[in-house]
């Protein structure tokens, strides 16, 4: 029996798949998902090791929170000597800020050690930043960012390390030459063959193509439904301010609105109250 036809998409959608180059966290996450020696070769570029060894590697990993936000990470992966990696890929300097180093390090750590565990059982962590831009503006190619004791100036050695990477420089070094890589839309301008070979595959093969394409297709699809709803809730609540202004009550807002919470109803009321408040004042 024939195969079934490849599905077709529309030619945005093949164009997005054309313009993706390793910035762009959707594609990058496929090209490293579950790939041990891409990763490998990745990780012993920006630290300079050539001996790591990795084990295992997810992408787009959701590290819940319980007690607040929890995060998602491009790429999460663990060394044979049990050194855990996490790493995003920002082409916008805002997700690469300090805070969300300390908060991404902070809740693994809480993730990693199980209860009544001793602290010392933490692993070595790295949250390495590939940044297009030069987050930091001091002009170097990577920087390192280790707590240290600052009456002597030695390190602290917690294990815990955050490492940005500056996808500005682009020279004839190793980094240089995978900074190069990661701008790059065409396979064949590629320096690193490991990663040429990944991209040619989602761009080059109609197997590969087609994932892309169905990747980008379903985060259009939940881009435009997270949108409708934000319309739909931009729309309740102007209408709930609106109801209170004229007299509706809590109670009656919480039978028609059902989704929203007493909180809720209950900001919304203050809002309203004040607005009225305002407008007699001005009066």
């Amino acid at each position: 029996m024939a195969g079934r036809a490849a599905k077709a998409y529309p030619p945005e959608i093949y164009k997005k798949v054309d313009a993706f180059k390793l910035f762009d966290d959707t594609f990058m996450s496929k090209v490293f998902d579950g790939r041990k020696a891409e990763t490998a070769l990745l990780l012993q570029i920006i630290l300079g090791d050539p001996g790591i060894k990795v084990i295992s590697v997810h992408t787009q990993v959701e590290i819940k929170n319980l007690q607040g936000r929890s995060v998602r990470l491009d790429i999460k992966a663990r060394d044979s000597k049990g050194v855990i990696f996490e790493v995003e890929v920002q082409r916008e300097s805002s997700g690469a800020k300090p805070k969300r180093a300390r908060y991404i390090s902070s809740v693994l750590d809480a993730n990693v050690l199980k209860a009544a565990k001793d602290f010392e059982k933490l692993p070595e962590l790295y949250v390495i930043f590939i940044t297009e831009h030069d987050v930091i503006g001091e002009g170097q190619p990577i920087y390192h960012v280790d707590r240290i004791i600052s009456e002597s100036g030695s390190l602290f050695g917690d294990k815990s390390h955050i490492i940005y990477v500056n996808g500005e420089i682009t020279d004839d070094t190793e980094l240089g030459r995978l900074m190069h890589d990661f701008h790059c839309i065409k396979a064949g301008d590629m320096n690193y063959k490991l990663l040429a070979d990944r991209v040619r595959y989602f761009k080059e093969t109609q197997k590969g193509r087609n994932a892309m394409c169905a990747i980008v297709e379903d985060y259009a699809n939940e881009v435009a439904e997270r949108r409708e709803k934000e319309a739909v809730q931009r729309a309740n609540r102007k209408a709930i301010l609106k109801g209170f202004q004229g007299g509706l009550t809590k109670e009656m807002a919480m039978t028609m609105y059902p989704k929203y919470t007493p909180n809720d109803i209950e900001e919304l009321y203050k809002k309203a109250q004040k607005s009225l408040l305002n407008r007699k004042a001005a009066k």
